[in-house]
């Protein structure tokens, strides 16, 4: 069976760092779009930035080809190049201090493992337009609060 090939925009939030945050996904596949969003109270930029990453994955029902496209270089730089060696060492950074997020961290590692996956960068608020819709998505989890 074929996997799908889905797109996803992911983004989040913060007003103060930490504060009220927000996070934002949109899911491309075969011309349709699903949107999703929520937000939290008190956190920071980056736990919004990996919830984004992490809801748009529980948002899909099979393992399928991903692109996602996040404008977060903690959230690309820890998928690619820390988390395994933070796995090699349980949890702990070069410096042996604990992995901060380390909660979402390792449920990002296990949400994604059921699919193959190009992580790519974004510029943020540079005229892409599923960046900029998952921005939106983001601050609208913020207002929702």
């Amino acid at each position: 069976m074929l996997k799908k090939s889905v797109q996803i925009y992911t983004d989040g939030a913060c007003r103060g760092n930490p504060g009220i945050g927000g996070w934002g996904a949109s899911l491309n596949y075969n011309g349709k779009r699903k949107e999703i969003y929520g937000g939290e109270p008190e956190t920071t930029n980056n736990r919004m930035e990996m919830t984004a990453v992490i809801e748009a994955l529980k948002a899909l029902k099979e393992p399928s080809y991903l692109t996602i496209n996040s404008d977060s270089k903690y959230v690309l730089n820890g998928i690619n190049e820390w988390l395994p060696n933070w796995k090699k060492r349980n949890w702990k950074t070069a410096s042996r201090k604990p992995v901060k997020n380390v909660d979402l961290w390792q449920a990002l590692d296990a949400l994604t493992q059921a699919h193959t996956i190009e992580w790519v960068w974004v510029k943020g608020h540079s005229g892409n337009l599923g960046n900029d819709r998952a921005d939106e998505l983001a601050n609208m989890g913020i207002d929702s609060l």
